[in-house]
Formats: C-alpha cells, structure tokens, sequence
C-alpha cells in the first residue's frame, strides 16, 4: 500500500493563489495517496495512517483546540510533518507550532528572481540543486534565525535581489527533530509556476519523503549528529 499524506491548506488569514496548483502537484509527485483538507477538524482524527502531515501555504488560526493535541502528538510520537512556504505564518497564538517549525514568518520583500545557496548537498530535498540555485520567489525573512536548532538545508543570497531583512545568515530551508518525529520546512513555493518546476518538485519530494522516513534508515541518525 503506497504512503498516505495528508496536505492541509487551510487558510485563515492571507490565501495562495497557487494552492490548487500545489495540491495537483503533491498528487503527481510520488507514489503517495493524498487525502487534501481544509476542514478545521481535519487534524482530530487519528493521524497515525499518515506517513506526514504536509501544511501547504496555510496562514493564521487554523487547528482546534483537540488538532492541537493531535499533531503535537502525531509528531512527538514520530510522525512527519512538512511546512511548505506560508506554513510559516500559520498558529502564532501557540508556542508549540512556533518551536516545532522552527521559526516564524516575519516579511518578505516583492516576488523576485534571487538566488540560493545550498548548504547541504547530501539532504534528500538538496541533493539535486546546483551549489547555487536560481529561483524567482518571495524570499521570506523571519522573526529569529532557526540557526543552531535546525539543520540549515539552503540559505538566501540577499545580495541577489532587493530588500531581504536577515543579512548574510539566511537560513531559507531546514530540517530538524522533534520528539521521534522529523520536521522539514522550505519557504519556497509562492507562485504557482513553482509546483511546475521539475528541481522545485524534487526538492519538495525529497523533504516529504525525508520527514516520512522514505529515503533510508540511515538519514535519522545523521540527522541528530549535524543538527
């Protein structure tokens, strides 16, 4: 039976254009079946058939009180979770969802082309990029830098488009722990011509496979050593 996953995208706050686009291409990815949801009580259900809980361009207060409580378990317990681009900007009000993310949405200049600097090369979501990635996105600037709680993937080069907030440390994709489970987020993925993009499509394979342990058993333990 292929992995299942489950891709939120409910929206309290500021809506994608592009998450019709995003869901069409998280079902042509890989061998997953893809339950997409923007029910509020989505997450109140038993979670465990999930590989990973994807959370595209969701924005605001969007889990109930008892979604809460699944998902911190889901995780905890060593589900997947991935956010993608304006997961960001998704449950300020709890501490928690700040802490499993890994950072929060703070601004973004105008959608642009710039560039990214990839990191990690060996990371499933990075491994095909160029050491150089040219993209046209939002470059999302954050409220801290994950830096040192998170295994920075890929960074902005803020000297290749205008108005970026964070400076020569800018981290843009990452990866972490978080109880047994495992976290990947990328702030790509503005646009809708983005989920048309065959590296941006193995980027976003490579870190759900990754959060939902379908690339090796070795990547967890490297994981915990380079974070």
């Amino acid at each position: 039976m292929a992995p299942r996953l489950l891709v939120y995208t409910r929206t309290a706050d500021y809506r994608h254009d592009s998450i019709p686009a995003a869901i069409a291409a998280v079902r042509t990815l890989g061998a997953f079946e893809v339950d997409a949801s923007e029910d509020p009580t989505a997450l109140e259900s038993p979670l465990e058939r999930y590989a990973a809980l994807v959370f595209l361009s969701t924005s605001g207060e969007i889990l109930t009180p008892t979604g809460r409580e699944r998902l911190a378990s889901y995780v905890e317990s060593g589900g997947g979770f991935v956010g993608v681009h304006a997961a960001a900007c998704t449950e300020y009000g709890w501490p928690y969802y700040g802490e499993l993310l890994g950072a929060r949405f703070d601004r973004h200049p105008e959608y642009q082309p710039g560039k990214a600097v990839i990191e990690d090369r060996e990371h499933p979501a990075t491994r095909h990029l160029p050491a150089v990635w040219d993209f046209t996105d939002e470059w999302y600037d954050f409220r801290t830098n994950p830096r040192g709680t998170v295994r920075v993937l890929a960074r902005a080069d803020e000297s290749s488009y205008d108005g970026g907030g964070m400076g020569a440390d800018h981290p843009l994709v990452w990866c972490r722990e978080q109880g047994a489970g495992r976290v990947f987020y990328t702030a790509l993925g503005h646009a809708a011509e983005a989920y048309e993009d065959p590296d941006f499509r193995a980027h976003l394979l490579g870190g759900i496979r990754w959060a939902a342990r379908l690339d090796g058993p070795d990547l967890g333990q490297r994981s915990q050593k380079t974070l």
